[in-house]
């Protein structure tokens, strides 16, 4: 018991976010009360997205100049879209 009395105490985890849970689930999603509140939670959790790959919001460098440089702007005049 000594070791753990000289531990910190861990600080207290925020409340469970059911506004948000109840929100996605009732109105999101638009689930029955049953369904919804016997769902387990690996299932809610692929049910809202928790479990998708990642999607990069960044363009990297190299990477745009390669698309630059195989889709390069056209030099097109008035006539060319309709005017």
């Amino acid at each position: 018991m000594r070791a753990a009395a000289g531990r910190a105490r861990l600080a207290k985890p925020p409340p469970f976010p059911w506004e948000a849970v109840m929100h996605a689930g009732l109105h999101l999603l638009r689930l029955p009360t049953e369904r919804f509140w016997a769902l387990t939670p690996r299932e809610f959790a692929a049910m809202t997205g928790a479990y998708a790959p990642a999607i990069r919001a960044d363009l990297a460098r190299m990477e745009l100049e390669a698309l630059m440089a195989r889709y390069p702007d056209r030099k097109t005049g008035a006539r060319a879209h309709g005017r």
